[in-house]
């Protein structure tokens, strides 16, 4: 079973994220930050990760800039999902390795979508 990375400051978020991606066929982890996310990642690289852009201590960019350069770092099938619309942070979070990228408010059909786009599923 593939294990989908589900990082964002906002409990409910992953909480929503969590169930979609669970009736997806993904087993699922948690972090609040891009710290607990990297952390993790060091331990135990996902197939796939579900990633904010503004978090407190590590945001969503230095974060995945940072998994990138892990060994096995450029596994990992990264899907932006954050309220940045701005054409110029679209850019931004593709340059630094990002597969793809959701606006929030995000829902299922979303997330399966693009799951699909990106090989996932």
């Amino acid at each position: 079973m593939k294990t989908c990375l589900i990082v964002d400051d906002s409990r409910v978020v992953r909480m929503v994220a969590k169930k979609i991606v669970t009736s997806l066929g993904f087993k699922t982890e948690e972090a609040e930050d891009g710290q607990q996310a990297l952390d993790f990642c060091k331990k135990s690289m996902p197939e796939a990760v579900l990633l904010d852009w503004n978090m407190p201590v590590m945001n969503g960019i230095d974060f995945l800039v940072e998994l990138r350069e892990l060994p096995n770092g450029g596994e990992p099938i990264v899907v932006f999902c954050t309220t940045e619309n701005e054409l110029s942070k679209i850019s931004e979070a593709l340059m630094a390795g990002a597969n793809e990228y959701i606006m929030k408010p995000f829902d299922s059909d979303i997330i399966e979508t693009k799951f699909q786009q990106v090989g996932l599923l």
